[in-house]
């Protein structure tokens, strides 16, 4: 209880009574805006301060006037869908000057706007930093004009910014995600998955450009996610002959019988003399070199568009909520800061280190200094990086090293979009590894069949964009079968598993390292890789596929919201999947701007269920007739959804009407998302690379014998980093009644959920960004 206590201390000397915030978008638009501008409005006014919007950036508070408005809790209603930002953005060139900024600061201490925040790329951030320095200098001069008095000016005397990446191109050094990158990626990958069916019916290649002026990320990782033929960036300029070595590659892969190839630039694509590659130069090349018919497609302006992802949804929300959290701690010598996203945690970071780090990145590349680029952009950057290259070319048999070990893969559970590309991506290192890849169908019941056979580099072309397990799973544990699945592991000569799956196949890993004592087949290395759409297994902040399920249901609840918006005064009750685990009703429940969500691993009973009942009676007194209610499937077994319905219904009479969707299995297909796909690509060539050392490692005497502990692990995403943990000790963090694990990370987003939703609720702020700094020289990587 005393935890409760502190935070609530802690969380009442954060009010903002008596501050303003400001918050403005600026420079190009990027889908997921309007969930941040959203985040900063409500939380702002939740603390109690006043919160303004500038609409049109920095030319509306040059301007003035109606351009900065008083927003209320109802103006930021229905902007969450919504791509693009509603308030507006605008280049400014009069900002530039000394002049623009004098206006802007009048325009602000008329109504006591000095906290702001800024929503746009590293100029528009960059401004705000200049603004910030200047600003005493700024008051001095109104109040020598008299357009202010001197009393104005020591009330407003301090300017606090905090800055949030709005970019699509995910340009910005700090953060591993800038809002709006994943939404792009979701356009890019419609188009190519579009493309890729009219390319195969006629034997096609397709040169893709992408945008990315200066930065290759959006290429980088489309090409990753649909497993592009060649990619062109920015940061990694093709050696002389290039051009060449495509073509070759190109004619190889249709002799393959793969019968479309795609080749994706980056907008901002050179050669290795700092010429531009253009989409026209590389058709009339493949035209000319192998005489394939060949189309252009530029992209555009599509990326930009668009609704935003589930992923920038929530990215957008929580870190809106920690910028206000950062205004109000802010104090006169706190820098202007920019909060960001590293691995799976929120950090502040100064403003002008991460700038300064955007423009080295720059230099780097005007200089020929690549290798220093790419270091400079971030270990997300890096790693996408060496991830393509691992993957993007077959070497020729007498070049690849001969390790002599057979690895097998499978998948195991219910299927979740992901795992194709994860199995692709494991057989594809292996080979490079020197390993011969073995595929097993249908987890471990096809184990134990024998349905066990090598499978090669072309098997897993096109693999993917695929949703589903094409290799077939099951959930069978091994523990009945551990006699025939030992004589299998001995007939194939198997010295590896890579088991990819959910919470059964962390199970499964766990009989087999325990059957280690009586059976010596089971002394080898074993990785299994988080894939279930529940996010459940433990030790893992995300499992493969999650991402794809929420994006499911976050369509389905825009549909449903808009739906509802015609008709007024309706409340929606939605059950999600997720077995015990509340993450898909959570998260997704944060990204759809739901009204409650009811989970297993909060407790709740009539009483809760009757003030929400009342917040809804409420809510339909105001401008926003509408509701929505999710309820995950095992939440409670006799506050069924048909309770529910039915007790809001009758409590509703005559206030609103209800309606139930159950979405079932519509929540475990479908093409994976671009975040699945990569993460399963690069999570899969990770554990291909442990299994490699750790087969030398054990490797004595003619023979594999692995018997510790660091011989069974699950592959999780831990805060910041991806990490290897022995099975056996994740064993005390698990409740295997319920298949969850005991401790949960997401259980923390569910208060802002209730904030955004109008809920009193207490919110742990210690877990809130502390201010860090940039750093240039990583620690080198623990296993």
């Amino acid at each position: 209880m005393a935890k409760r206590q502190d935070t609530k201390k802690f969380f009442e000397n954060l009010s903002g009574a008596g501050k303003s915030i400001g918050v403005l978008t600026s420079g190009g638009d990027a889908q997921g805006m309007n969930a941040a501008v959203r985040a900063v409005v409500r939380m702002g006014i939740y603390v109690g301060a006043k919160v303004y919007f500038v609409h049109e950036g920095y030319q509306g508070m040059v301007d003035g006037g109606d351009n900065i408005e008083e927003a209320s809790w109802e103006s930021v209603s229905s902007m969450l869908q919504v791509g693009g930002t509603v308030i507006g953005s605008a280049r400014c060139k009069e900002f530039r000057s000394h002049e623009g900024r004098l206006k802007a600061a009048h325009h602000l201490v008329q109504r006591d706007i000095t906290n702001l925040c800024v929503i746009g790329g590293d100029g528009s951030l960059t401004g705000a930093n200049l603004f910030r320095e200047e600003w005493s200098g700024l008051l001095e001069e109104l109040v020598q004009q008299g357009l202010i008095d001197e009393e104005a000016a020591q009330n407003n005397s301090e300017l606090h910014i905090v800055g949030m990446v709005g970019s699509i191109d995910n340009d910005f050094c700090g953060t591993d995600m800038t809002i709006g990158t994943d939404s792009a990626l979701h356009r890019i990958i419609e188009v190519v998955d579009a493309i890729m069916t009219t390319a195969q019916s006629h034997q096609r290649t397709f040169v893709l450009e992408v945008m990315g002026r200066h930065c290759g990320y959006l290429a980088l990782v489309s090409a990753l996610a649909c497993g592009a033929d060649w990619v062109l960036i920015p940061e990694m300029p093709p050696e002389d002959g290039w051009e060449e070595q495509m073509c070759q590659k190109l004619s190889e892969n249709r002799a393959d019988k793969k019968r479309l190839n795609i080749i994706i630039v980056a907008e901002g694509a050179i050669d290795s003399h700092n010429k531009p590659i253009t989409t026209d130069h590389i058709k009339e090349l493949v035209v000319s070199c192998l005489g394939f018919d060949t189309r252009v497609t530029i992209l555009g302006h599509v990326q930009r568009g668009g609704t935003p992802s589930a992923f920038d949804r929530i990215l957008a929300s929580r870190m809106g909520v920690e910028a206000v959290l950062a205004l109000l701690e802010a104090s006169a010598s706190t820098p202007a800061c920019v909060v960001s996203l590293c691995g799976n945690q929120a950090v502040r970071l100064p403003l002008m280190e991460c700038v300064q780090m955007t423009q080295d990145v720059q230099k780097a590349m005007d200089e020929k200094n690549f290798e220093e680029a790419v270091r400079l952009r971030g270990r997300s950057f890096e790693n996408n990086l060496n991830t393509y290259k691992l993957l993007s070319y077959r070497k020729a048999d007498s070049e690849l090293p001969n390790s002599s070990f057979n690895v097998a893969v499978l998948n195991v559970g219910a299927p979740a979009a992901g795992m194709n590309a994860a199995v692709r991506s494991a057989v594809r290192v292996g080979i490079t590894e020197g390993h011969k890849m073995f595929a097993v169908n249908d987890g471990f019941e096809g184990f134990y069949k024998g349905q066990i056979k090598e499978i090669k580099w072309g098997d897993v072309g096109g693999w993917t964009g695929q949703g589903g397990s094409i290799l077939g799973t099951k959930r069978t544990l091994p523990a009945k079968h551990l006699d025939k699945i030992a004589e299998q592991i001995r007939i194939h000569n198997i010295n590896a598993l890579l088991v990819i799956g959910g919470f059964e196949a962390f199970e499964c890993l766990l009989q087999l390292y325990e059957a280690r004592t009586s059976h010596e087949d089971f002394c080898i290395p074993m990785c299994v890789l988080p894939a279930t759409i529940s996010n459940n297994v433990p030790g893992t902040d995300l499992s493969i596929g999650a991402d794809t399920s929420l994006n499911a249901i976050v369509e389905t609840c825009d549909r449903i919201k808009q739906s509802a918006s015609g008709t007024k005064r309706r409340v929606f009750i939605i059950e999600t999947m997720g077995g015990y685990c509340g993450y898909l009703a959570s998260v997704g429940g944060l990204a759809a701007g739901a009204d409650a969500v009811y989970i297993y691993e909060e407790p709740f009973d009539i009483r809760d269920l009757q003030s929400n009942v009342e917040h809804l009676t409420e809510k339909m007194k105001t401008g926003i007739q509408r509701g929505l209610v999710l309820r995950n499937e095992n939440s409670n077994e006799n506050f069924t959804t048909d309770f529910i319905y039915q007790l809001y219904s009758e409590e509703g009479k005559g206030v609103f009407d209800c309606r139930k969707n159950v979405l079932g299995h519509m929540q475990q297909g479908g093409a994976p998302s671009p975040f699945d796909r990569n993460f399963g690509t690069k999570i899969a060539a990770k554990a291909i690379q442990w299994i490699s050392r750790k087969l030398k490692e054990s490797y004595k005497e003619g023979k594999v014998f692995a018997n510790t502990e660091d011989t069974a692990c699950l592959l999780g995403m831990r805060r910041r980093a991806m990490v290897f943990q022995p099975v056996v000790q994740l064993k005390d963090q698990t409740d295997f009644v319920h298949r969850i694990p005991k401790e949960q990370w997401w259980l923390k987003l569910r208060p802002l959920m209730k904030i955004l939703a109008k809920y009193k609720t207490s919110y742990d702020v210690s877990d809130s960004g502390q201010l860090e700094h940039v750093t240039r020289v990583r620690p080198k990587k623990v296993d």
